[in-house]
């Protein structure tokens, strides 16, 4: 159940799969004081390397230790109706007639365009519920043309398909149906692969990587990352798209290769993509930056500061977050992250105060996404089990549904 502490889903999987606290802790390499600690609900939270190894040992999925976001609830009911559009608009019935052109702004690929873009600003703003409801339109118009178009607009139909079903991968994932996610997101690289278009195959690696993440997968995420990485590099990083595609898959390479571990590749990863970045100065920009990856030296400095909080460095993380300046491409989505790992690298040191400032902080910038992300609820658990409860505390733990 979404209200489940952390510690009991680790006792509960952990007995499932027939092993001790001693057992759990051998076979995922962390201490058994940690398994202790949560299970006793002394923790209330732990850092993602954690989570991994402990889903690795229990033979699991990331995402059965993580539980739900406040937002989305496991509650048993069957799902909405807009999430069920959802699912036939990504898997349609097989045996349904083909789509039929209705009237003459069927073929509007700019305005398709435009409306997938815009659904990309819905996603970093978490205004899923908006989202949700507009997407299974896009995906059917896009379908249409990829299916009725001919010549060029065929190849430019499934284009526009695959990043609408990379939009929806993003999107079941971020609602808790990785398996949803990653279907949509397979299907989005068999679009690409029609379209004959390269970029638009690696940023869907990119949002697999991430999905393969969300599986503990990680071998699987950083070598899929690395090697979409290298197609892009060879041929396509003389202009902004392609450089700002490689970028995005460099990232995704090293927050796997941090999660599994691996903490000094990773950093050199960022720090090469970092100093790589300033290339985009010297370059016309994308004609519409939300349709293509993330990448700059803000965002760089944001993976940074995530890598140092994953592997207990809080007062380096602070030190980096100092420096970072958002650009015009930094969306509330990136920045809600930073504050969060901001949130995460105070309460580890003890500044309860500077916990909730950065929470504050999060909030006020990007409401939507404080209810989709179970690290908050974590974070503010921590705190409420601590001796200092600064102000602000309890207004953020009752918008969170964790207090009275």
């Amino acid at each position: 159940m979404a209200s489940d502490h952390l510690g009991d889903r680790v006792k509960r999987l952990r007995r499932l799969a027939g092993l001790t606290q001693e057992g759990l802790a051998e076979k995922s390499g962390v201490s058994v004081d940690v398994v202790r600690k949560l299970e006793q609900q002394r923790k209330h939270s732990a850092r993602l390397p954690t989570l991994h190894a402990l889903a690795k040992g229990l033979g699991v999925e990331l995402t059965a230790l993580l539980g739900d976001p406040p937002a989305v609830p496991s509650t048993g009911a069957m799902e909405s109706p807009e999430l069920v559009s959802l699912r036939r608009a990504i898997t349609p019935f097989p045996f349904a007639p083909p789509p039929e052109p209705d009237g003459a702004e069927w073929l509007s690929l700019a305005l398709l365009r435009s409306e997938i873009a815009d659904g990309w600003s819905l996603y970093h703003a978490a205004d899923f519920g908006r989202l949700i409801e507009i997407l299974p339109g896009i995906i059917a118009d896009a379908r249409l043309v990829a299916t009725a178009g001919r010549g060029r607009d065929r190849l430019d139909g499934h284009m526009a398909l695959g990043k609408a079903l990379q939009l929806s991968g993003h999107l079941a994932i971020r609602l808790g149906k990785t398996d949803l996610g990653v279907s949509s997101l397979e299907r989005a690289t068999a679009a690409a692969d029609i379209a004959e278009d390269p970029l638009l195959a690696a940023m869907v690696s990119n949002s697999m990587s991430w999905a393969y993440q969300r599986q503990n997968r990680l071998d699987d995420s950083r070598a899929l990352a690395v090697h979409a990485a290298d197609a892009v590099e060879r041929d396509h990083v003389s202009d902004a798209m392609g450089l700002r595609v490689w970028g995005g898959l460099i990232m995704a390479g090293a927050i796997s290769a941090s999660l599994g571990g691996d903490y000094d590749g990773a950093s050199e990863m960022l720090r090469t993509s970092e100093k790589v970045s300033g290339r985009l100065a010297l370059m016309a920009p994308p004609a519409d930056s939300r349709m293509v990856s993330i990448f700059s030296k803000s965002s760089v400095q944001i993976k940074r500061v995530r890598l140092a909080v994953q592997h207990a460095r809080s007062g380096e993380a602070l030190s980096l977050a100092k420096n970072v300046r958002f650009d015009s491409e930094i969306p509330p989505s990136w920045r809600a992250w930073l504050f969060l790992d901001v949130a995460r690298a105070h309460a580890d040191l003890g500044d309860a105060a500077g916990a909730v400032a950065a929470l504050e902080r999060l909030q006020r910038t990007a409401p939507g996404w404080m209810r989709y992300h179970t690290l908050a609820v974590g974070i503010v658990s921590d705190l409420l089990a601590g001796s200092a409860h600064p102000p602000g505390l309890w207004k953020l733990a009752r918008s969170l549904g964790i207090a009275d």
